[in-house]
This record gives structure tokens, C-alpha cells and sequence, in this order.
């Protein structure tokens, strides 16, 4: 049986290939949206690669899945896949597939739990330094003032958000500016960008020898940012979102002849005072198009030889 082997190919082949072409094009930093759905869908078609092999495989080793798998299936549709001999190849691959998700969905309970653990922890240790005062358990969207020697500022999510800001930044920040990192930090909340760093580094974290997981991860980090920045600069200004990341940054070595490394305020900060030209509707429409179209080229492989049976 081909379709398996098809399926772990063309897996292989888009792990491969999509993370260069989208290294290569200019356009991710144009449209940070489009570029994380895109991100997104070729993940997740690489993961239903995998699932589709597993459950093909599956059906052709153990005579239980395929009743399953087939239950509904014409005769010549169940002749088509060939799921007869194939072997023990079969049995390995589906075995090994099948480990291979509960391991990634382990390492995302993990990750989610670890998260959660900390968001716990940051919020004890907020209530301590700014308790809540009588009736403001129900209040969301607080805005929490910190004493603080260093410019902060973060959004803590939760049943009750909390945007947390420290006075150096209210000192730092001038007119608008405390308004772009609000809507900066809004701008995560409503999109859950915490849902998509929180998959990439499972993925990343799980399986560190898969090249496409860490650049997930990597390009999840910095193209949040970037939809965040222009979330703010459409409200606000991009030169007024520039200056609010410049003030809350400068004390933190990531500019200068010799940046922090790991950090993209300086490329953010150029790319607000320097936008780059937006594509037009046609072309962000056709790269959404084309990025929903990854993840169902997979179904088309498997289900080619059964269509073929019945066409």
C-alpha cells in the first residue's frame, strides 16, 4: 500500500520546503497576519500527514481498525487501498506515528500547565504588590501600577485581565505612548496569541530534531509581535508605537553597536518608522486562499485511490 508512504512524503517534503519559500519571501513582515495562518496551515498539514499515514497503516495491519476506517466503504473502495499484505512495515508505522501524537499532545498539557503555573504565580505575587481594594474582584482590564526602578509593561490574561505597568514607565511613556502598549497588549489578548505560542513551543519542545517546529516557534515569537505593533500603530501611530517600544526598551541592550541577541525591538522599531508597503486586498486574499488550500492536500492523497474506485 502507496498511500501511506505518499502521505509521510509529502509530510516530509512540505516540513522541508515551506519553511525556505517562506523565509524567502518578502511578504511575512508586509502581513504578519496572513504570514501566521500560513505558518499555521502548514503545520497543521504536516500533522495531518502524519495522522492520515497513521490511520491508513493502522487499517492495514490490524483488521479491527479497518472495519472502522471502511465501515460504510464499497467493496472496490476497500480493494483500492490495497491493505492486504503489506507486511509488518505497517504495524510499525502506525504504532510508531501513534506514539508519536500522544507524545506531542503530552507536551502540550504540559506546556499549558506550565503556563498556567506561572500565570498563578504572577498574579499572587501581583496581589501582594498592588492587593485589590473592596469590589474590584469584578473588574477586567485593570490597570495595575507598579513601583518599579525598570520600564514594564505586560498583560496578564485571565478571567480578570490585568495590563501591569511599572511607574518608571508611566515616567518614560509620554502622551499616547501608554495607549499604543495597551492596545499592543490588547491586541495579543484578542487574537490568543498565547494559544499559538503555547502549540508552537510543544511542538518545538517535543520533537527538537524537527527543523519545521522550531522555526514555528521562532517565527510564532516574532510575527505576534509585528501583528501586535501594527494593532497598536493603527490606533495610535506608528511613530507613537515606535517610541512607546523604544522607551520601555532602551535600558535592556538591544540597541546599540552590539544588541542583546534574541531580540527584534530594533527590526520592529525600524520596521514602524519605515512601514513597508501593504500588499493589495487581491494578493493577501489569494496567500489566505492558498495557505487553507496546505492542510487539504493531504485529504485529496488519501482519498484519491477510493474516488478513483468509485469514478
Amino acid at each position: 500500500m502507496m498511500v501511506p508512504a505518499a502521505l509521510l512524503l509529502l509530510g516530509a517534503l512540505t516540513a522541508v520546503v515551506a519553511p525556505r519559500l517562506l523565509a524567502r519571501a518578502g511578504w511575512p513582515d508586509h502581513e504578519p497576519v496572513v504570514a501566521l495562518w500560513m505558518w499555521q496551515c502548514v503545520v497543521a498539514a504536516v500533522l495531518l500527514c502524519c495522522a492520515l499515514s497513521m490511520t491508513l497503516s493502522a487499517a492495514a495491519a490490524w483488521q479491527a481498525v479497518r472495519g472502522h476506517v471502511f465501515a460504510s466503504a464499497p467493496h472496490a473502495v476497500v480493494e483500492a487501498y490495497a491493505l492486504r499484505g503489506t507486511g509488518p512495515w505497517a504495524a510499525a508505522t502506525a504504532v510508531t506515528l501513534a506514539c508519536a501524537g500522544l507524545w506531542s499532545g503530552a507536551m502540550l498539557v504540559r506546556e499549558v500547565v506550565r503556563a498556567r503555573a506561572g500565570r498563578r504565580q504572577r498574579r499572587a505575587e501581583l496581589l501582594v504588590r498592588a492587593p485589590l481594594l473592596p469590589g474590584e474582584e469584578s473588574v477586567g482590564g485593570r490597570l495595575v501600577v507598579l513601583e518599579g526602578e525598570r520600564a514594564d509593561a505586560w498583560w496578564l490574561p485571565g478571567a480578570a485581565p490585568r495590563l501591569v505597568v511599572t511607574t518608571e514607565a508611566l515616567r518614560r511613556l509620554k502622551g499616547r505612548q501608554l495607549d499604543a502598549v495597551l492596545a499592543h497588549e490588547q491586541g495579543h489578548a484578542r487574537a490568543r496569541h498565547d494559544w499559538l505560542l503555547h502549540c508552537s513551543a510543544a511542538l518545538a519542545g517535543g520533537f527538537p530534531q524537527v527543523p519545521v517546529f522550531a522555526a514555528f516557534r521562532d517565527e510564532m515569537h516574532r510575527l505576534v509581535e509585528l501583528a501586535a505593533d501594527d494593532t497598536a500603530s493603527r490606533r495610535h501611530g506608528r511613530l507613537t508605537t515606535a517610541l512607546a517600544l523604544v522607551e520601555l526598551n532602551e535600558d535592556r541592550g538591544v540597541f546599540g553597536p552590539s544588541p542583546t541577541t534574541g531580540t527584534h525591538v530594533p527590526q520592529r522599531v525600524h520596521r514602524l518608522l519605515t512601514p513597508p508597503a501593504r500588499l493589495t486586498p487581491a494578493r493577501r486574499l489569494g496567500l489566505t486562499a492558498t495557505a487553507t488550500l496546505v492542510p487539504v492536500v493531504p485529504v485529496v492523497v488519501a482519498l484519491v485511490p477510493g474516488l478513483r474506485a468509485l469514478g
